[in-house]
C-alpha cells in the first residue's frame, strides 16, 4: 500500500488540483507527464523560456492553441509550480507568466528534446516557428569562439518582440527577452522568418539587408560575426 507520501499519491494529488486526469503510477516520468504531459504544455513552457509573457503574447506566439486551452494549460502549470503568475507595477499593471525556478530546470529536457526531434529518421521538420524558437535556436546553435573572440550587445527587434544578446569574448552569455538596460552595440530589426533565414544561412546577412527584410545599425562587423558562430544545419 502506498504511503501519504509516495510518490504516485503526490502525482495523483497534483494532477487532481490541476483538474486532469493521472497517469496513477509511481514512477517519476508518469509523475512529470501528470504535469507537463496534456497537449501544448511543453510549448507554453517553452514560450516562457526567455522570460515573462502576457497571455496575448502567449496566444500570438501559439495561434493553434485556442483561447480555452491556454488558459486551462496556464492553470494547470501554475496549479503543479512549474509557472507563476506577476501583475506588473503601474502604469503597465499587465499580468504576465513566468517559469518558476523550478520550472527553469526543464532546460535540459528541451535540449534533449530538440537533438532527439532533429534526428528523426522518418518526420521532417515543417509548420511554423515563433519568434522565441528563432533566439532559442541561436541560444542553442551558437558556436563558442576562443581563437577569435569578440564582445558585444545587440538589440534585436522582430514584430512585437525585443530581445537582448549578449557576446562576451567570443562566448554567448545573454539571450534574453526584454530591453537591456543601456545601449547595444548593434540594433537588428526584422521579421522572425527573415532572421531565422539567415541564421540557418538559407541566405546572406547581405542579401537580407540589402532587401530591406532586415535592418542593421550600429556594428554591422559584430553581427557578422553573431552570425557566423551559428553554423549551417
Amino acid at each position: 500500500m502506498a504511503s501519504a507520501k509516495s510518490p504516485e499519491k503526490t502525482s495523483g494529488q497534483a494532477a487532481e488540483k490541476a483538474g486532469k486526469r493521472t497517469y496513477g503510477q509511481a514512477c517519476p516520468i508518469a509523475h512529470a507527464l501528470d504535469m507537463i504531459g496534456e497537449r501544448w504544455a511543453l510549448l507554453v513552457v517553452r514560450e516562457l523560456r526567455l522570460g515573462p509573457r502576457r497571455y496575448a503574447d502567449l496566444q500570438a506566439a501559439l495561434p493553434g492553441l485556442g483561447p480555452s486551452v491556454l488558459a486551462q494549460r496556464l492553470r494547470d502549470l501554475e496549479a503543479v509550480g512549474v509557472l507563476r503568475r506577476r501583475t506588473l507595477p503601474p502604469p503597465a499593471a499587465s499580468r504576465t507568466y513566468e517559469l518558476t525556478e523550478w520550472g527553469a530546470e526543464l532546460e535540459p529536457v528541451f535540449a534533449a528534446l530538440r537533438t532527439w526531434g532533429m534526428r528523426s529518421p522518418v518526420v521532417p521538420l515543417t509548420g511554423g516557428i515563433s519568434a522565441d524558437t528563432v533566439l532559442l535556436g541561436l541560444r542553442a546553435f551558437f558556436v563558442p569562439q576562443p581563437d577569435a573572440p569578440w564582445t558585444a550587445t545587440y538589440r534585436i527587434a522582430l514584430e512585437r518582440d525585443v530581445y537582448r544578446v549578449e557576446v562576451a569574448d567570443g562566448e554567448l552569455v545573454t539571450v534574453a527577452r526584454g530591453q537591456a538596460s543601456g545601449p547595444a552595440d548593434a540594433c537588428l530589426e526584422s521579421d522572425h522568418l527573415a532572421l531565422q533565414s539567415v541564421l540557418s544561412h538559407e541566405r546572406s546577412l547581405a542579401s537580407a539587408i540589402g532587401d530591406g527584410v532586415l535592418t542593421v545599425t550600429g556594428d554591422l562587423e559584430a553581427v557578422r560575426r553573431l552570425v557566423d558562430a551559428v553554423p549551417p544545419r
